[in-house]
């Protein structure tokens, strides 16, 4: 088995169904077209935009009935090396909607089958063999039921015993349960307000909530998405702001995912933490201009990072 450099955890991934209506209305039949089939979840999305840029990755992903069958023929069909951990229930489908009227995207997500625990260990030895010489693991996406919050600070224990760099974008419990041993982080500006339990108007309140994150311990590192206002990035002695690129857009899903797998294969290239965000963003700008959330064109990301400015506050 090839050893990456890159693995990647989903606990929750997902058959992702992507499809157009002219206009969605309640109580009636939505007829819809153009529907398309993804491999979904963060760490899988990531993996799968890694891959596009030439990165040597490997997902590591819970599957289980007909949906986790065809997530794995979807993932072996886009060329990435994989381990698929089989569970009991499940693999979900999630659900857009492109409301060609208005240009709005309607998401439906499920909440993903429960997970035992002799599955998440499952899981986990998976991932310590995956990552045995990788330089990063990347753990993305929400923690599916049954899995503690303190989950991904047993990942964090793994990769230290492994020596890999842990890059962590999940929400909500499993984010602010994040105490130890995580490289960086990646908030949406929502998923950083719901951490801290307080709004956050302000850039200075954002650069102050990433720092909270940082004093508290749950990574050395903060990158804050913020959509049409750029993104943030937050060490322990910096700060910088990076412009957003105004493109036309086909479809916002995955983004985040995309703005990930460019960090980690910037850092992977030995670029610097601020160039590494630069190429995310490149990354997820040309994400917006793809359907659904199939990958770009790697071409079309070098072209984007190498035309990208960023300002400094």
């Amino acid at each position: 088995m090839n050893q990456p450099a890159i693995v990647t955890l989903t606990m929750n991934p997902a058959l992702d169904v992507a499809a157009d209506a002219d206009e969605v209305r309640p109580t009636e039949k939505i007829r819809c077209r153009a529907e398309r089939y993804d491999p979904g979840g963060g760490g899988i999305n990531v993996a799968r935009f890694a891959h596009a840029l030439g990165a040597s990755v490997a997902a590591v992903f819970t599957a289980g009935g007909p949906t986790g069958a065809r997530v794995v023929d979807l993932v072996g069909a886009a060329g990435v090396p994989h381990t698929a951990v089989a569970i009991t229930g499940a693999t979900r489908e999630s659900f857009t909607v492109n409301e060609r009227a208005t240009g709005q995207h309607y998401r439906f997500v499920l909440p993903g089958p429960t997970l035992t625990r002799d599955e998440q260990d499952r899981c986990l030895d998976a991932l310590e063999e995956r990552a045995s010489s990788a330089r990063f693991v990347v753990m993305s996406g929400s923690l599916p039921p049954g899995v503690q919050p303190d989950f991904p600070a047993e990942v964090a224990a793994l990769c230290e015993r492994t020596g890999a760099s842990l890059i962590l974008d999940t929400s909500g419990k499993g984010l602010s349960n994040s105490t130890s041993n995580v490289f960086l982080c990646k908030p949406s500006l929502r998923e950083l307000s719901e951490c801290v339990g307080r709004a956050l108007a302000t850039e200075a309140d954002q650069l102050a909530a990433a720092r909270e994150l940082i004093d508290r311990g749950v990574a050395r590192v903060v990158v804050v998405s913020r959509g049409a206002m750029g993104v943030l990035l937050a060490t322990a002695r910096d700060s910088r702001s990076f412009s957003a690129v105004t493109v036309p857009v086909v479809s916002e899903v995955g983004t985040g995912d995309a703005m990930v797998a460019g960090i980690v294969v910037g850092l992977s290239r030995a670029l610097s933490i601020e160039d590494s965000v630069r190429y995310g963003i490149a990354a997820a700008t040309a994400k917006l201009s793809t359907p659904g959330t199939a990958a770009f064109e790697r071409d079309d990301v070098e072209s984007l990072f190498g035309t990208y400015s960023i300002s400094r506050r």
